[in-house]
Order: C-alpha cells, then structure tokens, then sequence
C-alpha cells in the first residue's frame, strides 16, 4: 500500500544519481571539444579525432547508466498514478519536474566542461603524445592515471578571464555551425527525458513511447555527423595546414560549448511538445496493428 505522503516526494536517491550522471555525460562531451584545439596545435589531427571519438563514446556509454534511473522515476510515478488515480495531475506536473532538473543538471556540466576546456586541451596534448611514444591508446590513457600526470593536470586547472573569452569572434566561423551545434545538443538533451514524461502523460502507449528516445538520440547524432562534425573537422584541418589561425580554431571551441549550453537550456521549452509527439506518434504506430 501507498501512503499520501510517498506522492509529495520531490527528491529520492533516483532522481540525484540520473542529474549527477547528466552532469557527468554532459561534462565529458563538452571537454571532448578541446580534441579539436589539441589536433590543431599538436598537427596530429587524427590522433586528436580519434581521442574525441573515445571520450563521446564513453559518454554515451554512461546513458546505459543514466535511462535506468529515469525509468525508475517514471516507474514509481506511474505506479502512485495508478494507486491514487486523483493524484495523476500533480504526479506528472511533478515528474516533468524532476525530468526539467535532470535536464539542467546537464546544463550545469556542460557549463563546468566549457570553464575546464583549457585543461582538457592540455590532457588531450598529453594524451597524443603519449600514444605517439607508445603507440597504444589503452597505455596513453592509463598514462593519464598516472599520480604524478594527475597532479600536472590539476596544477592546469584555471577558469578563463572574461578578458581572454572576449577575444574570441564569430566572425570567421560558420554560423550555420553554431546554430546547428544548439539545435542538435537541445534535441539530444531532451531525447530520452521526453520519451519517458510520455510515457506518464500517455500511459496507454508507455511501452511503445520509451523506445523512441533512441530514435530521437539516433536522429540528434545523424544531425551531428552531417553539419557539426565535418564542418568543425575542416576548420582544424585548415589550421593544421597553416591556413588559418589556432585562434579560429580556439573561438570555434568556445563557442560550440557555448552554443552547446544554450541548446540544454532551450531543450527545456521543448520537453512538453517532445513528449506530446513522442506520445501521438506512438498511438498512430499502435493503430497501425
């Protein structure tokens, strides 16, 4: 049996682990940026690329630790729903947010990744070099647990002067860039939390909304391998030739991140209407049946 009080329940040790994990994938993605500033400057483009590719996919890896922890939310929302039927209005209003603090959570990381991008600039240097010398990337990246490598890497760490950010320019960068660098982080912050508030707000078609949040995860990442990546790709191979300045490369950096914060933010006003199409979609797909 369910008492009353269980449905005034805001916080649980659910909801803390899935904001604590979306800053911890949120924070990893935004530091993989610095990959680009480290090809650009060390001339070692690819090995760059590949260090960036490894710290997306361990972010991505951390979501098989993230979505249960959603799931466990919306489980007991749905369950209290259907102990207290007159509590369904105040049970998803608050589910939603808690979903909206998850999303934040996100914010925030990306926000802390975006002040930390000089020391990941400096470990992914370090990482480069260090798999030239040994010519694997497992031995590079147990290198970097090195005490005596951590203790360097903390001694890096400074939060950029406002008089150094204001260096940076978009006038050299694509602003189809930036534009879709926010479009794409929204929509990829806000993929899985939607499917599961449609799943509460929808509860007729739950099993067939929660799925949709790889679809949705799977679109966000096509986006990002067509417009942002290559782009972002060649503007470090351009500096790597000589062609342009480090510094586009370091004010594209900057901005993707930011662009990358506004994007997490903007999810926010788009949680309901995801939810809602995430919903409808899944009942034109059951009446296909």
């Amino acid at each position: 049996m369910i008492s009353a009080a269980e449905t005034t329940a805001f916080w649980s040790s659910q909801l803390i682990l899935a904001m604590t994990f979306n800053t911890l994938i949120a924070f990893i993605q935004t530091g993989a940026y610095a990959a680009r500033i480290a090809g650009a400057k060390s001339g070692r483009v690819g090995t760059a690329i590949s260090l960036f590719s490894l710290f997306v996919t361990a972010s991505r890896f951390a979501n098989m630790f993230y979505a249960p922890m959603l799931g466990s939310l919306a489980d007991r929302a749905a369950k209290i729903v259907t102990k207290f039927p007159g509590s369904a209005a105040f049970e998803s209003s608050q589910f939603e947010w808690q979903l909206r603090a998850i999303v934040f959570a996100g914010t925030i990381g990306t926000v802390i990744g975006a002040m930390l991008l000089p020391t990941f600039v400096y470990m992914f240097v370090r990482g480069v070099s260090s798999f030239e010398r040994r010519g694997s990337m497992l031995q590079a990246l147990i290198r970097l647990l090195d005490p005596n490598v951590v203790a360097e890497v903390f001694r890096t760490v400074r939060i950029p002067k406002i008089s150094e950010l204001r260096q940076f320019s978009t006038k050299d960068l694509p602003i189809k860039l930036l534009i879709g660098n926010a479009v794409v982080t929204g929509i990829y912050a806000i993929g899985v939390v939607a499917s599961y508030y449609a799943s509460i707000l929808l509860p007729d078609v739950a099993r067939t909304a929660l799925p949709a949040s790889g679809v949705v995860n799977g679109i966000a990442t096509i986006s990002f391998a067509l417009i942002v990546d290559p782009t972002s790709a060649y503007i470090v191979d351009q500096s790597a030739r000589g062609e342009r300045p480090l510094s586009h490369v370091k004010a594209m950096v900057f901005y993707l991140a930011l662009t990358a914060a506004i994007g997490t933010l903007a999810s926010q006003l788009i949680l309901w209407p995801a939810a809602i199409l995430i919903g409808n979609v899944a009942r034109v797909i059951n009446l296909l049946h």
